[in-house]
């Protein structure tokens, strides 16, 4: 399973800048996702594809690529912690957990529309953030390869509800 790692803080920087519009948060990043630098990095996670095909866009080959649509398409992405200890990837071992500070998004831009990727960063947000944001947000099945129950097809479906707001 892996042994516990404190990771000291989130090794990379939100995406958003002032025209996003929406904004997509996960729990903590993966040990690919730490390993690599940025979101959603596991080859496995369909968060990229869900998403490339729910804006109507070619899938992103790179950080660059990736960072271009999501701004392009206003939208931000981060997680909900900014700090914790984990076991590898399991959003499950998550202990001593410290929530991101939000507010430089929320500052920034005007969000009109809060998404979770799973229910390990609804549960988070709802404890950590929403009482300080007031703002709810809506829980999407998460595009983790551990979320095998959910086809591809599935998922993008569902994700769909993400265009309202764009």
């Amino acid at each position: 399973m892996g042994e516990v790692q404190a990771v000291p803080s989130h090794p990379f920087e939100p995406v958003y800048d002032v025209h996003s519009r929406i904004l997509i948060l996960g729990s903590f990043p993966s040990v690919r996702s730490r390993a690599d630098g940025f979101y959603y990095a596991h080859p496995r996670n369909r968060f990229w594809q869900v998403l490339s095909r729910v804006l109507g866009e070619r899938e992103p080959a790179d950080v660059r690529e990736k960072t271009e649509m999501l701004l392009r398409r206003r939208v931000a992405l981060w997680d909900v912690l900014t700090y914790c200890e984990i076991r590898a990837s399991s959003d499950a071992s998550i202990r001593k957990e410290q929530p991101s500070d939000l507010t430089r998004i929320f500052g920034a831009a005007k969000i009109a529309r809060v998404y979770t990727n799973g229910k390990a960063a609804h549960a988070l947000y709802e404890k950590y953030q929403k009482p300080l944001s007031g703002i709810s947000d809506v829980c999407l099945p998460s595009t983790s390869p551990a979320n095998a129950a959910w086809s591809l097809e599935r998922l993008t479906e569902s994700w769909k509800a993400i265009k309202e707001e764009l």
